[in-house]
């Protein structure tokens, strides 16, 4: 031993083995809310739902729409709608390059899937909100994907459900964004028309345009627990009515005491919920 080796102990030990076992990535996460180290094997069987304290992880659209519909069930429709950058908008970066950093992220083409499916053995047309292409924010393609899932349940006679979670209207397409409310509203007025039930399903987050079209025309409204659900942030609404506002709101919860939405679901219970409520809605229709 040199007198380098006896100031440095450690250089002199020996790198570890390379067969060295090691814990695969991908093998562990954590709850967001109470930060409990969870097991993902585990965590996929309660439904990324976690079962220390019940917090819903957030999820894939096609992660979601899988664990809902019966397996293998699910075809896409308006697979091949892209976007356009049609004002040739540009902020720190041209729409162009945002647009393509998100398809490069997600893989997919836009914020929106849709598509046909089963639920129990019935078939019904899905549209679930893809939050990590740019926040889920609605442009002119989501409106069209969505409008074409509306005929599609039209023409096939079968009812709609829809997985909103989403910032809003897309800024970069400024007042061809919000044309889209008027644009989807429109289109589920043409469903309520042939007695075809809107199943809306709110998830954590929802806010700004979505909100205020899509999410909130539901026959039936439903939360996922503990899901932010509103139009504007709370500091904004806090600085600009001037009041302090509960802990609580914007919560699911707080939806629900005061009759904004009509239920809180848990994310293991959504399927049987919205099949009862399905066959219960479609039977009545067929007695009238």
């Amino acid at each position: 031993m040199n007198w380098l080796t006896r100031l440095i102990p450690s250089i002199g030990e020996k790198e570890p083995s390379a067969s060295k076992s090691k814990v695969p990535d991908g093998l562990w996460n954590n709850c967001p809310a109470c930060e409990s180290i969870l097991y993902q094997p585990e965590l996929e069987k309660s439904l990324f739902v976690c079962p220390k304290c019940g917090h819903h992880l957030r999820i894939g659209a096609r992660k979601r729409i899988s664990i809902f519909l019966d397996q293998d069930s699910f075809n896409e429709i308006s697979s091949d709608e892209e976007t356009n950058n049609i004002l040739n908008f540009k902020d720190t970066k041209s729409y162009d390059q945002r647009i393509k950093e998100a398809v490069s992220s997600t893989g997919e083409k836009e914020a929106l899937v849709t598509g046909v499916g089963k639920l129990d053995g019935k078939e019904v047309v899905v549209a679930a909100f893809e939050f990590r292409f740019m926040g889920g924010s609605m442009g002119g393609t989501v409106g069209t994907k969505f409008v074409k899932a509306v005929q599609t349940a039209i023409d096939k006679n079968l009812p709609l459900i829809c997985f909103s979670t989403s910032g809003g209207a897309r800024m970069q397409e400024s007042m061809v964004s919000l044309m889209q409310m008027a644009k989807t509203a429109a289109a589920l007025e043409k469903l309520r028309a042939r007695s075809l039930p809107y199943f809306s399903v709110m998830i954590d987050p929802i806010f700004g345009g979505v909100s205020a079209s899509i999410a909130m025309l539901g026959d039936i409204n439903i939360a996922e627990p503990g899901a932010l659900v509103g139009f504007a942030g709370r500091r904004v609404i806090e600085e600009t009515v001037r009041v302090d506002l509960p802990e609580d709101f914007q919560r699911a919860e707080f939806l629900l005491d005061h009759g904004a939405i009509d239920m809180i679901v848990h994310r293991g219970e959504l399927r049987s919920t919205i099949s009862n409520l399905r066959d219960k809605l479609l039977s009545n229709n067929a007695a009238k």
